[in-house]
């Protein structure tokens, strides 16, 4: 077999934190739409406080998905075998006095 040289080029994407996402599917493909809100504050603005909203937008085919799926549920699982995640109690609804009447 003949070797053969390959040009490859990788672009690196951009560090993104979601804080939230949202998860849709159409014919043939799951999208995946993470969200970041970061509040922008700056002293000098007259206008007050800017919230940045951007957002980074996966589609994978079904097969991909459900591999997703899989892995992701094997890492959380070692992960909660680590105890890294602590399941909170639910916090009991406070009474809060009506002071309209």
């Amino acid at each position: 077999m003949e070797n053969k040289k390959i040009n490859l080029s990788i672009s690196e994407g951009i560090a993104f934190y979601g804080h939230e996402a949202s998860i849709n599917y159409g014919e043939g493909q799951f999208i995946f739409d993470f969200k970041c809100i970061t509040p922008r504050i700056d002293p000098r603005s007259r206008d007050g406080p800017v919230v940045n909203l951007s957002h980074n937008v996966v589609m994978v085919n079904p097969e991909q998905a459900k591999s997703l799926y899989s892995q992701l549920g094997e890492l959380l699982g070692k992960y909660e075998d680590d105890g890294a995640i602590v399941k909170e109690e639910k916090i009991k609804e406070l009474e809060v006095p009506n002071y309209f009447g």
